[in-house]
Order: C-alpha cells, then sequence, then structure tokens
C-alpha cells in the first residue's frame, strides 16, 4: 500500500473549529479597518523575485535564505511573497495610484517563508496588511498605531499586548549608526554568535536583535542609534510620542528594535505579548519613506503595519474569555428529509428558494438514501431545530411538512409561502 500523502513540512490545514474562530477575528479586524476608511486591495501571490531583493533588502534573512522562488518556463525568476509591503507597493505604482494621491489600503492573504516550523510560526501563514501612502507626518503613524490598539480592544486581548517603538531615523542617519557600530563590534567579532558574524558585514542592525548573551553583553556599551539623529528625526519621533501620550496609548521606547526589513526609516513599532513563549511579535510596522522610489517610482512618503492571524489567533484562544461557537454556529437550523429520491430535485429547489426568503438561515438537504427515521436523526445530531419534509403528498398538494425537533409545537403541513412564515417567525427574521 502506498504511503499517506502528508502536509508539507511548515504547511497546516485549518479545519472547521478553528475556521470559526479565524473567520470571528479576521471579520472583525476588517471591520476596523473598513470603519476607517481603508479599502481593501487583493494582491498576487507569485511576484518576480527582483521585486524583493530590490524592496526587501539583499542582505535581509528573507531574501538570503527565506524565500520560496522558481523558474518559471520562460527562466524568469518568480517568488511566493515572503511579505505584502512590497507587492503593495509595486500595485500602486503599476496602476498609477500614487500620483498626487494618498491612500489607505489593506490586504490579506497567504505568505511563505522557509523557516524552522514552530508554533506560531509556519512556512505558510496569513497576513493582515494595512498600508497608507503620501502622508509625510507623524499623525498617521498615530492612526496606524491606533487602529493595532483598537484590534486588541475588539478582540478581548489589550491587557496581553504591549506596544514597543523606536526611531530608526533617515537612511543618512541610519548608515552613519551603522558604520559606527560596525567600527564597534569588528575588534570583538570572536565575541559575536555565528549569526551576528555573518551579520556584521551584510546587515548589522539585526545583531541588536540577537538573543545570544554574550552578543547582548558585548552590545551594553555599543554606540546608540540617538546619537546619530537629527532634529527633524528627533522631532518627527517626538509628535508621534505626544500624540500617543494623548490618545492614552502605552508603549516603550526599545532603542534596539529594528525590524528585519530594509526598507523602514524613522517609526517602527511591534505589538508584543508575553502569553505566547519565543513568537511574541504579533503586529510590526513602520514608516518607509524610501520604498515607492526604490521600487521606480516619485519620492512617496509611506507607512504600514502587518499582523500574523495565526498568532493572534493563538492569543485569543489562550486569553479571550469568549466562546467562539457561541459567535459563530455552523450548524445547520433547518434539515430537509428526502423522502424518496425522485423528490430529491424538488427538496434542493425548495432549499434553495428558503435561503433566499430567509437569508441567515443555515438549510442542509439530506443526501443519500435513507429512512426517515435515520433522517430525523442526522438531523438531531446535527443541532438542527426544524425539519422539513416532502413525500408524495406533499408534492401532490404542493405543500410541506414542518417538523419542530426542539421544544413542543406540533408538526405542521404548510404551503411553501406559509413555511417560510413559519420559519421567519421561529427564528426571529425580520420581513
Amino acid at each position: 500500500m502506498a504511503l499517506a500523502i502528508q502536509a508539507i513540512r511548515g504547511m497546516r490545514d485549518v479545519l472547521p473549529e478553528e475556521a470559526r474562530r479565524w473567520r470571528l477575528v479576521e471579520d472583525r479586524l476588517r471591520d476596523c479597518l473598513l470603519a476607517s476608511a481603508y479599502e481593501e486591495i487583493h494582491l498576487p501571490l507569485l511576484e518576480a523575485t527582483e521585486l524583493f531583493s530590490r524592496g526587501v533588502g539583499e542582505a535581509t534573512d528573507i531574501v538570503e535564505k527565506e524565500m520560496y522562488s522558481l523558474l518559471d518556463r520562460d527562466g524568469d525568476s518568480m517568488t511566493l511573497r515572503p511579505e505584502g509591503t512590497a507587492g503593495c507597493v509595486r500595485a500602486m505604482l503599476q496602476r498609477g495610484l500614487l500620483y498626487n494621491q494618498t491612500q489607505r489600503v489593506f490586504y490579506a492573504g497567504d505568505m511563505f517563508r522557509y523557516e524552522r516550523p514552530q508554533k506560531g510560526r509556519y512556512r505558510q501563514f496569513y497576513q493582515l496588511g494595512a498600508e497608507t501612502f503620501g502622508f509625510p507626518g507623524p499623525d498617521i503613524e498615530a492612526e496606524l498605531i491606533y487602529l493595532g490598539a483598537q484590534f486588541w480592544e475588539t478582540l478581548g486581548i489589550a491587557e496581553h499586548v504591549r506596544l514597543e517603538i523606536n526611531n530608526l531615523g533617515t537612511v543618512t542617519e541610519r548608515q552613519a549608526f551603522k558604520d559606527a557600530l560596525v567600527a564597534y563590534l569588528t575588534p570583538h567579532s570572536d565575541v559575536l554568535d555565528v549569526d551576528s558574524q555573518r551579520r556584521l558585514q551584510t546587515n548589522p542592525l539585526r545583531i541588536l536583535d540577537s538573543k545570544d548573551a554574550a552578543t547582548q553583553d558585548l552590545l551594553h556599551d555599543a554606540p546608540e542609534l540617538t546619537q546619530f539623529l537629527g532634529p527633524e528625526s528627533t522631532e518627527h519621533f517626538d509628535g508621534l510620542r505626544a500624540t500617543l501620550d494623548a490618545l492614552e496609548v502605552p508603549y516603550t521606547v526599545n532603542a534596539r528594535l529594528v525590524r528585519g526589513l530594509d526598507y523602514y526609516t524613522h517609526t517602527v513599532f511591534e505589538w508584543i505579548t508575553d502569553s505566547l513563549g519565543a513568537q511574541g511579535t504579533v503586529c510590526a510596522g513602520g514608516r518607509y519613506n524610501g520604498l515607492v522610489e526604490l521600487l521606480g517610482g516619485k519620492a512617496t512618503p509611506g507607512a504600514g503595519f502587518a499582523l500574523g492571524l495565526e498568532r493572534v489567533l493563538l492569543l485569543h484562544e489562550a486569553v479571550s474569555q469568549e466562546d467562539v461557537n457561541l459567535q459563530i454556529s455552523t450548524a445547520a437550523d433547518v434539515y430537509v428529509c428526502v423522502l424518496d429520491q425522485q423528490f430529491h430535485p424538488w427538496c434542493l429547489d425548495l432549499a434553495g428558494k428558503l435561503r433566499v426568503a430567509l437569508p441567515g438561515i443555515r438549510i442542509r438537504t439530506h443526501a443519500g438514501a435513507g429512512k426517515l427515521k435515520n433522517q430525523l436523526r442526522r438531523a438531531d445530531q446535527c443541532g438542527v431545530r426544524i425539519a422539513l419534509m416532502i413525500g408524495a403528498d406533499e408534492m401532490s398538494a404542493g405543500t410541506v411538512t414542518v417538523k419542530y425537533l426542539r421544544g413542543e409545537a406540533e408538526q405542521q403541513t404548510l404551503t411553501l409561502e406559509q413555511a417560510a412564515n413559519a420559519l421567519r417567525g421561529y427564528f426571529k427574521i425580520g420581513p
């Protein structure tokens, strides 16, 4: 016997119970964004590899070792998107949506990175991202952060996340800091962990993220980015902090928060939880003023964030007191029994008409032969509240028999219109 085919490592199935929580959480996040006048867009899963090598950065971990890339039949290199911002910028440019315009958009979908799978980290993962264009001031960053705060309140997890922010300054300021950091670390490179030794020449800012104790000890006396920030960068960041203070959004300034993508400038931020072990970041973002220009457009300020839905779901499941099954029930409300297979087409048609007349009511039609007693038993096991039965008598009279499976209401034989009205009253559906 051939071995059963398994899911690819790092890819997973989302089964009905988890899918209910998934839909609840994603719908609430979408509602927050739509209520804030962000417009939804849909982007391709597959993009030109150059988009990410140029936009995300050649020396980033994503581009160096985490992308799923392939050559198509014409020999062109393409990549399953590892993040959403670069593709969003490409779409805005290609469709002419940035010329003398401001934009607030959001997207949701699967991303792909070849990382070591663990709880909360998968090789195929789902992100919801929001991006803004044409807003140069710190006010839009405050708006994005405040949106995140609203997300957590809506999901009932606000007490379990905290906000960290940092100021990366301009590209020039950050480069001066990089040079100073490399000059400080190079004489002590033998103390650095293996990853940090590699990053010393390729992406030295990521050394600040190292979890290695010896590396962190060495960084204690390293130059700090604030030493290289000019007055405009400082004023920008102070403006953000003042707005967050006015909104009473608590935060911590983390001078070592740098993010793993090259396109960030000025503000970066992360929403972090201590309730998920090592996978603490649930949402991250910041400003990327140079990215549009880097990808071939005119200089355009941009800022955005992305959250990993799997981690938000894990956190919601771990700390929320909400009963998802009460919020989203996928059980059928009505079960249409088929007393004879020759009546099956009419039963399907009846169910279809009732779904149109009674939006929101879930109607399941029996499939497969079986005695009425067995069909009613199956309906009861599904949690159905009403069964509809159509036999020869009902077919000839143009009626349907309504049987109430919960409570003591008596069985009725009604016309289709009467049955629809009876269901409307039973389920308290407005006219």
